[in-house]
């Protein structure tokens, strides 16, 4: 069945997102935006209503496993924002200063 080869794809993709993110391998993590863009463009014009039990877990399985990428791919920018904040604004290294003469 198509619907279910896709979702499995999904879920593989996923699942390389989430290796990706653990190493922050930036082309991995490229490739697999673009495979659940192309997956997602495949399953869109489907209604839940076509689909069997089996789908749906799947479904529910690629549901679960975006979450947690998108939880993690939050902390990694939270993170960073906290990082560039620390340097930004703690250590004063850019800040201007006047001259006197």
């Amino acid at each position: 069945d198509d619907v279910s080869a896709s979702l499995r794809q999904i879920i593989a993709v996923l699942q390389a997102e989430r290796q990706a993110l653990a190493v922050l391998d930036l082309g991995a993590l490229t490739a697999a935006s673009l495979g659940k863009k192309n997956l997602c463009d495949r399953l869109q014009p489907l209604e839940a209503s076509v689909l069997d039990r089996e789908c749906r877990a799947l479904a529910e399985t690629a549901r679960q496993l975006n979450e947690v990428n998108r939880r993690i791919r939050n902390v990694l920018a939270a993170n960073v924002a906290s990082r560039l904040d620390a340097l930004t604004s703690g250590t004063g290294l850019y800040r201007a200063r006047s001259v006197r003469g």
